[in-house]
Order: C-alpha cells, then sequence, then structure tokens
C-alpha cells in the first residue's frame, strides 16, 4: 500500500494540533486553565486594566439601526450563542437517535436531571431565604464539557453505560438550564422583534421541510434574523440559537446505498483515468474528485457536519474567551467575608450537596417505583458519583450568575461559589471514581 507523504508542516504541526483538538480531554484542560489565568490576572496589578478591556464598547449597525455594547456583552449574547447552538444540536440528536430516543430508557437519566436542579435550587433558597434570592437558577446547571472531560481522563476503566448516563443527565441539564433562561431571567420583552424572530424562525422551519440542505442559508436567517431579532426583544439570545439549531435537518439527500454506489463507480474512474505523470491531476481526475467530495458532503445530515465542525471551534476559542471574561474573581478586603456569605455558600453547597442528593435520590425513586432500571452494571454507589461530577456547575453556572445579579459584590460571590463548588466536585469526583473502579 502506498504511504501518504507527510511534510515538515505536517509532522510538527498540523498532526500534532489536529491531534490536541481531536482530544476528548484537552477542551476541559484549556478551559480550567482559561479560568484559573482570569483569577490569577484580576487579582494581580494588571486587574484594572483587565476589567476595562471586557467594558469596551464595539458598535454595529447602519445609519440608525445600531447595537452597542461591551466585549463582555457581544461574548455572552453573541459568541456563547454558538455554544448554546451545538448544545441545541446535540439536544436534537440525542430526541432523534441517542440517550434520549426511547421514552422509557430516557426517563432515567431525565429524572435524574430534574432532581439534579430542583435539590440544588432548594439548597439556594433555604440558604438566602432573606437574601439574594434571585440567584436560585445558577447552582442549578452542570458542565458537560468538564464533566465529561474528567470520565475521559480516567480512560477506558470507567463503563461505556456510565459515560452515557452521565452525558444524557448533563444534555437534560442544559435543556432545564435554557428554559430556566428563557422563563426567568429575560429582561422587558419587545413582542414586535420577538413576532419577527419567530417569523425567521418559521422560515428555517419551511425550509427544513422543503429539503434545503445549504448550512449557508440556516446560518444567515439564524444569525441576521433569529438571532437579533431575539437579542432586540429581550428574550436572551442564546434561546434563539437553540431553536435554530432544532430547525437544522438532520437527514441527508443521499442514503447509504445510493452512495456507496456512486462512489464505487467514481473510484472506478478514477482509477482508469489515464494518468499525465506529474503532481497535478488530470481534468477528469479532479471532475470524478469533485463529485466524490459533493456526494461525500452530501451523505452527512446538515446536523452533524454542523456539530462536527463547530466542537473545536467552541472548545478551544468560545468557551476559553467566556471563562477569561467571566472567571475573573476579584477577592476585596476579608476574603472570609466573601466565602461564607449567604450567595456564596448557597451556590456551593446547591453545587456540591444539592447535585448528588438530587441525582441519587430521583433515580432511586425512579427504580423503586418501577418506572425505569439502572443499565446493566451501573450500581447505585456510581450513580452517587454521577451526581459528585455533576455538581462541575462552571460554564452555565457562571453564564446565569451574569444574568441574575446586578451587583458587583453579589455576582462576585456566585462566580467564587461556583469556582469553588466545580473544583471541588472536579477533584473529589475524578479521585473518588479512579478509586473505586482501581479496586474493581
Amino acid at each position: 500500500m502506498a504511504k501518504i507523504k507527510k511534510t515538515f508542516a505536517d509532522r510538527f504541526i498540523i498532526d500534532p494540533v489536529s491531534d490536541f483538538i481531536s482530544n476528548s480531554k484537552m477542551g476541559g484542560i484549556v478551559l480550567f486553565s482559561s479560568a484559573a489565568l482570569a483569577l490569577i490576572i484580576a487579582n494581580s496589578p494588571l486587574g484594572e486594566s483587565f476589567h476595562h478591556i471586557w467594558e469596551t464598547i464595539f458598535t454595529i449597525g447602519i445609519g440608525d439601526h445600531v447595537i452597542a455594547k461591551s466585549l463582555h456583552h457581544w461574548i455572552n449574547d453573541g459568541l456563547m450563542a454558538i455554544f448554546f447552538f451545538v448544545v441545541g444540536l446535540e439536544l436534537k440528536r440525542e430526541i432523534l437517535v441517542g440517550e434520549l430516543k426511547n421514552p422509557r430508557l430516557a426517563l432515567l437519566p431525565i429524572m435524574a436531571a430534574i432532581g439534579g436542579m430542583i435539590f440544588p435550587a432548594l439548597i439556594y433558597f433555604a440558604i438566602n431565604a432573606n437574601g439574594a434570592t434571585e440567584g436560585w437558577g445558577v447552582p442549578m446547571a452542570t458542565d458537560i464539557a468538564f464533566a465529561l472531560g474528567i470520565l475521559y481522563l480516567l480512560g477506558d476503566r470507567i463503563p461505556l453505560s456510565l459515560k452515557v448516563f452521565l452525558t444524557a443527565i448533563a444534555i437534560v441539564d442544559d435543556l432545564g438550564a435554557v428554559l430556566v433562561i428563557a422563563f426567568f431571567y429575560t429582561s422587558e420583552i419587545d413582542f414586535g422583534s420577538l413576532f419577527r424572530g419567530l417569523g425567521f424562525l418559521l422560515i428555517l422551519i419551511a425550509a427544513n421541510l422543503a429539503g434545503v440542505r445549504n448550512t449557508l442559508f440556516y446560518g444567515v436567517v439564524g444569525i441576521a434574523g433569529v438571532w437579533l431579532a431575539f437579542l432586540l426583544s429581550g428574550v436572551h439570545a442564546t434561546i434563539a440559537a437553540v431553536l435554530a439549531a432544532f430547525t437544522i435537518p438532520a437527514s441527508t439527500h443521499i442514503d447509504e446505498e445510493t452512495f456507496t454506489a456512486k462512489l464505487s463507480i467514481l473510484f472506478n474512474r478514477f482509477k482508469s483515468a489515464e494518468p499525465n505523470d506529474n503532481r497535478l491531476v488530470t481534468h477528469e481526475q479532479q471532475e470524478v474528485l469533485s463529485k466524490i467530495q459533493y456526494f461525500s458532503k452530501n451523505a452527512i445530515p446538515p446536523l452533524q457536519r454542523l456539530e462536527h465542525g463547530l466542537h473545536p471551534f467552541v472548545s478551544f476559542v468560545v468557551m476559553p474567551i467566556f471563562a477569561l471574561s467571566n472567571a475573573g474573581v476579584v477577592f476585596h478586603g476579608n476574603i472570609l467575608d466573601s466565602l461564607f456569605a449567604p450567595v456564596t455558600l448557597g451556590i456551593a453547597f446547591g453545587l456540591l450537596v444539592g447535585k448528588i442528593v438530587g441525582v441519587t435520590f430521583m433515580t432511586w425513586l425512579t427504580i423503586k417505583l418501577r418506572l425505569s432500571s439502572l443499565p446493566t452494571g451501573m450500581s447505585m454507589k456510581q450513580v452517587a458519583m454521577v451526581g459528585i461530577l455533576a455538581g462541575v456547575g462552571f460554564t452555565m453556572s457562571l453564564f446565569i450568575a451574569g444574568l441574575a445579579f446586578e451587583s458587583e459584590e453579589l455576582l462576585s460571590q456566585a462566580k467564587l461559589g461556583v469556582l469553588l463548588a466545580s473544583i471541588t466536585a472536579g477533584f473529589v469526583g475524578y479521585f473518588t471514581l479512579k478509586r473505586y473502579f482501581s479496586e474493581k
């Protein structure tokens, strides 16, 4: 078999970078490093300048129609919309063909996720009953990238059933967080803009039903239509990203049998084409390769194509930038005051205690009522360990905290609670699982 010749750039730049990006562990490591860097800079002599960077105003628009927002807002309302778009794609895929397709099998992680959202909110309410109750949504969220990243760090010793269970919980949790943002953390609504956004959404749905598979079309209408209208309506723009994701086609123009037959014909044509004995392909070869590229592209549903294409950008650009702009907690005065503030404690205990209790109790209750059963090979001990990892809130929790608190002091306390709980849950979950499965 002929070997593919690799250049110096392929061997020492392109291949290592590709391996780094495709490694499922690296996204979590980059995200954590970005958060740590933000904390260090925010509490250094560069802290004030670092803070002002995110307050820089950027304006887009034409004539009198302009939108002026700080860089921080553009990141949270714009760049994070890409993150939520990918979340929407994952949700749709799981509902169509994944762990949420079978209602009976899906019920267990759904109930576990609901418990993992309700109990943290209740704990937060109990600690902040006479204070900042608006932060109840912050400890409800699980960071799917971090939680799964920790599981994958443990390698093959973790059974697939446990990874699938945590993935399903985190996806349902993401959906719950999106609904919480939509119904409870949305500002005053401009119904004119909202209805325009819904109109563009109907155009995307109609395009899907009509068989349009061009991702550029969905991108233009989704951004210039749905996202922009929702941004102006007061409903958080990230909701538009999730809704737009649900309109992306999950079917192909070409079925497997047709694709295989076409590719076989084209392969034989390419093989029999007269070579030109130089580096460049002939016109006939180029034509065949173009057709192979066309059929290969159209054999993948737009939903999977977009999800696969956007994942590296979200993991290595969107989320690290979000962490840099949101995780920079500034420790003023006595740190113990912030550490023992009700908001900090409510979020920390909500994530650390509420998630474990909620996930474990609702799983046990669902099994006890015989509504569902544990996946083969899983035990309630393992469910409790999943509950620990579900306490890694980070990205979504920080995002909701930014929506919940207007006071800088309360927001800093909320961020501190999220960071403390997420780091603790991550370390405890990792070492608990490592010890448990090393003894097996």
